[in-house]
């Protein structure tokens, strides 16, 4: 595919109005409610989104091989689904406090928390990673975020606002690179850094792996970050499984005994990519990448 159709956005839609409406609403009514009307909007989205339709359809086809028909069904469920934790986070930017979270891996978690030394999250946009600020309360040590920069004020407003209360500081990505003095910081002070490594946002700093039957491209900056300061590396995903209820998956990413800079960092990256896989194939309607990630 050519540059610019390998692009993705990644904002989140709509006017501040309707964003703003959305807040409102669900401080009277529960989520659930939306999750009714979603249902009959997301084939009119699908319809008119095509590109983002077409690359979650042929990720089915191919990357997971499954037929013409299973592949309809789950783009839809796959749009449906995103929907859902689009609305769970304007719900819980409007107070609604009632997602649960089933975490079998919090021990992990808690000793990087309780840890003298900062730590990196891993994340990536398969499931809803924004809601691990609101579902993992602790005042201990705080994690900073960082996110696209090119969010509407009105979305950004909303999660400083909510995560603030959790511990966790947002720091949008910036073309004059500020945000990497802020990520800098804070592992400097022992804190932790919470990156995204499955979009490298214009990088050219980038490994390419072998993901789910096909070679797509992963940024390394995470990696980078964690042997230059010598902090361990968690991935962390957070994935929906009922209306009310997420769990939340933690798993430590090795770093190689032995091998150069440069070695260590490539395998790092692909040890995260093998973790990635492995979540991917178990929940694959979750998988939020909607434009066309792998090679052609």
């Amino acid at each position: 595919m050519a540059g610019e159709e390998r692009k993705w956005k990644g904002v989140t839609g709509g006017t501040i109005f309707g964003q703003k409406a959305m807040k409102i609403l669900f401080s009277i009514v529960n989520v659930r409610m939306g999750y009714v009307v979603l249902a009959f909007v997301v084939p009119f989205y699908m319809l008119f989104a095509r590109k983002g339709y077409l690359s979650i359809y042929r990720y089915f086809r191919k990357q997971h091989g499954y037929s013409v028909m299973k592949s309809f069904f789950k783009t839809y469920r796959n749009h449906y689904l995103f929907g859902q934790m689009m609305l769970d986070r304007f719900a819980v930017y409007a107070g609604q406090k009632n997602f649960k979270v089933d975490n079998p891996d919090n021990d992990l978690f808690l000793e990087m928390v309780h840890a003298r030394h900062g730590c990196i999250i891993a994340s990536s946009h398969i499931g809803n990673p924004e809601l691990c600020g609101y579902l993992l309360k602790q005042k201990t040590k705080r994690i900073n975020s960082m996110i696209f920069g090119g969010e509407a004020k009105e979305v950004q407003k909303n999660r400083s606002k909510a995560l603030d209360e959790n511990n966790v500081r947002l720091i949008p990505v910036s073309e004059d690179m500020s945000h990497m003095f802020l990520l800098n910081e804070a592992l400097t002070n022992g804190e932790i850094a919470s990156i995204l490594c499955d979009r490298a946002f214009g990088s050219n700093k980038v490994v390419e792996c072998d993901f789910l039957n096909g070679r797509a491209t992963f940024p390394v900056g995470a990696f980078v970050l964690a042997l230059q300061y010598n902090v361990p590396v968690i991935a962390m995903f957070v994935l929906k499984i009922s209306a009310s209820l997420y769990r939340i998956h933690v798993v430590s990413v090795p770093v190689p005994p032995s091998g150069n800079k440069r070695e260590q960092i490539g395998q790092m990256t692909r040890s995260f990519v093998k973790i990635l896989e492995g979540i991917v194939k178990k929940y694959p309607e979750q998988w939020f990448n909607f434009y066309e990630f792998w090679k052609s």
